[in-house]
């Protein structure tokens, strides 16, 4: 057990054992400041990483390149709805929520009431649980086309982006201080 002592603003205390910060003055937008830049960065590379080309499938001298998008719909043209909805959900729906909702909690916390500010954030923690099913089900892909000789499977350019926009999207979840969320209220409740 530790004592906290008063703290001026931008003073922070930390844990004398392991260093972990116990309490934290900076304001919320400076707590938050790599979580903000890691969600804007996953955002933008959001685009890229679903509708650019993912994988390269040539068979029998036939090539076809395959987006995230074009590819979960395909599935879904192909008669294999179950796979296809479940591709795009986890590739498409669940990530681009995921990023959304840490803009919103990021940027404007005080749009939402404090229930849903505190749904969004056990949304965002169950939607984290899902940061790489994504990336698993591509690998699953590639190893259940991958045929020998028959069969070739290159990654696209948009693997790099996914990748990258997955990683960018796991940092900014890391990296949000939920406390952040009810800090300006609680700053004004202690100065009325």
């Amino acid at each position: 057990m530790q004592r906290l002592p008063l703290l001026a603003p931008g003073q922070v205390a930390r844990c004398v054992h392991c260093g972990l910060v116990l309490l934290d003055t900076h304001p919320r937008a400076r707590r938050n400041l790599r979580a903000w830049h890691a969600a804007l960065a996953a955002l933008v590379l959001y685009p890229v990483a679903v509708t650019q080309p993912i994988l390269t499938l040539e068979r029998l001298g036939h090539v076809h390149e395959s987006s995230v998008w074009s590819g979960s719909l395909g599935l879904v043209a192909e008669g294999k709805l179950a796979l296809g909805a479940l591709v795009f959900l986890c590739s498409i729906v669940l990530p681009l929520a995921k990023l959304l909702a840490l803009v919103v909690l990021l940027r404007r916390p005080g749009l939402l009431p404090p229930a849903a500010r505190a749904r969004a954030w056990r949304l965002l923690e169950v939607l984290g649980r899902f940061g790489m099913l994504d990336v698993l089900l591509v690998s699953v892909l590639v190893a259940w086309i991958e045929l020998g000789s028959l069969v070739s499977v290159r990654s696209g350019p948009a693997a790099l982006a996914f990748g990258v926009c997955v990683g960018f999207s796991l940092l900014a979840s890391a990296w949000f201080d939920p406390h952040a969320l009810w800090a300006a209220e609680e700053g004004e409740a202690r100065a009325a």
